[in-house]
């Protein structure tokens, strides 16, 4: 009984954890996206949002190789590279969540047949990871996104559904 239900259990794993690492990544853009429109006054919108989406790419091992992100990221690599090493000091309160959607997102990598670890060894060079912490069980895992992306407004729960009124019950 048991082996028939794994595969499923699998297969509807994955997308899930990889939605938790989507909610997590998210996150991350919008504190820095507000952190980089501040401190970055003298620019304009499109170039705190191209830095926002270079630094988190970077981050978490996604880099988008199309012009004119690709341009962008050349001619910004100092400004990149600087932002991802502030990034553990300026949003310490992400380090948990950047932390388990990393690993996590290792796992679902390795689950598909990628076994590249670049991505967290690159975290770890950074400082990026807290390396003392256990790895959540995806439940967990989870749990976290949820909690937090209820919390900052990402993700609204679901509004109770009404029962029928009695009198429309077939």
């Amino acid at each position: 009984m048991m082996e028939e239900s794994t595969p499923g259990f699998e297969s509807n794993l994955i997308p899930v954890m990889r939605e938790g690492i989507e909610v997590v990544k998210m996150i991350c853009f919008g504190k820095l996206s507000a952190s980089l429109v501040a401190r970055y006054s003298h620019q304009d919108k499109k170039y705190c949002s191209m830095l926002t989406g270079a630094v988190i790419n970077e981050i978490f091992g996604t880099p988008n190789n199309q012009d004119p992100f690709a341009s962008f990221c050349v001619d910004n690599r100092d400004i990149i590279d600087t932002e991802i090493k502030d990034f553990a000091v300026n949003f310490k309160e992400l380090r948990i969540p950047l932390t388990d959607a990393l690993r996590m997102q290792f796992i679902c990598d390795k689950m598909d047949g990628h076994e590249d670890d670049q991505t967290l060894k690159h975290a770890k060079v950074r400082g990026l990871l807290l390396e003392e912490r256990d790895l959540p069980l995806p439940q967990k895992f989870m749990e976290m996104v949820r909690r937090i992306g209820k919390a900052i407004g990402l993700i609204i729960p679901p509004l109770p559904t009404e029962a029928p009124a009695p009198d429309t019950i077939q």
